[in-house]
């Protein structure tokens, strides 16, 4: 398995990364511990969750999975999704109080990257930086990222971090797959410009790219995208996209999933990517199938397939 550094930081992670927004939720406590020692035995070290994740559970499945590795792995967190228009997921309490929750379901003394799940509009990024610069400090938070982030966001926060002696973010975890690419617009050119490492989530756009499903079929009894959220994924053109890029996988001895996952890990910029899974096998397969040995060229070749060029 390969690893790179997180951004400018000297964090290492997997290339391939486990989403664990599964845990607690379509994944109890036995299972969750099934899919951790698949991930480790294809090499993943990088797991991400979120305060949110089942209710808390996610966090609380993946500490005891990892019992007795905790230095194998890399965990990261989130805090920070808004519970309302005035609710305030940057103050400095809420940073403080989130932390805490997650250390102890974790049942870890650190969290070794701890990322503000969504900015706050309502509190000054100078308050929340200065927040979890106090928790690098204490040794509970190693390195800290940022979450749906936009361009000027990131620019925003690395010159206020910079002007203000505070720990900066190191990485960006936003939604990047073959079929939403809006990130590449700016958001990337800035995490290179900053020092960002990427980590993009939903890379298989909740298993369209996965070949999983075509048009006009239904999606498999007990997928995801049988859920009302993820089924917004099942579009035609989505679809379309994804067929086309299985025919460019087919003709270079690749397959979609592993070109859909590639496309993202081959960008210098991307730290990891993060993949969930409900199943050991799952997370076996996108693994394996996570390489960054893509040129540029290839990488050109397969957007002009999603656009139908």
């Amino acid at each position: 398995m390969d690893t790179r550094p997180v951004g400018s930081s000297d964090l290492v992670v997997s290339v391939a990364g486990l989403g664990c927004n599964n845990f607690g939720m379509r994944a109890d406590a036995e299972q969750t511990a099934a899919i951790v020692r698949a991930a480790l035995d294809a090499g993943v070290t990088f797991f991400d969750t979120a305060r949110m994740y089942g209710g808390g559970k996610s966090e609380e499945f993946l500490g005891a999975a990892v019992k007795g590795m905790r230095d194998r792995v890399v965990i990261a967190t989130k805090f920070g999704a808004p519970t309302g228009p005035d609710a305030r997921n940057g103050a400095r309490e809420t940073v403080f109080a989130e932390c805490e929750a997650s250390l102890t379901a974790l049942d870890s003394d650190y969290i070794d990257l701890y990322q503000m799940h969504y900015s706050d509009p309502l509190t000054p990024i100078e308050e929340t930086l200065g927040a979890l610069t106090e928790l690098v400090s204490q040794g509970k938070v190693r390195y800290i990222g940022c979450s749906n982030f936009t361009g000027w966001q990131i620019a925003d926060a690395a010159w206020i971090a910079q002007t203000n002696d505070l720990a900066p973010f190191v990485s960006l975890q936003n939604e990047w797959s073959l079929v939403q690419r809006d990130i590449e617009t700016e958001v990337l050119g800035a995490c290179n410009r900053f020092g960002l490492g990427v980590l993009p989530y939903f890379p298989l756009a909740s298993g369209v790219l996965t070949g999983k499903v075509k048009r006009g079929e239904q999606a498999p009894e007990g997928s995801r995208l049988t859920l009302p959220y993820f089924a917004t994924y099942l579009t035609d053109a989505n679809l379309a996209a994804a067929e086309r890029v299985a025919d460019w996988a087919a003709a270079h001895g690749r397959t979609l999933h592993e070109v859909a996952l590639s496309y993202l890990a081959s960008d210098p910029v991307t730290a990891s990517v993060i993949a969930g899974a409900s199943r050991p096998e799952q997370v076996t397969a996108n693994a394996a199938a996570t390489r960054t040995d893509l040129t540029a060229e290839e990488r050109a070749e397969i957007v002009a397939a999603v656009k139908g060029g």
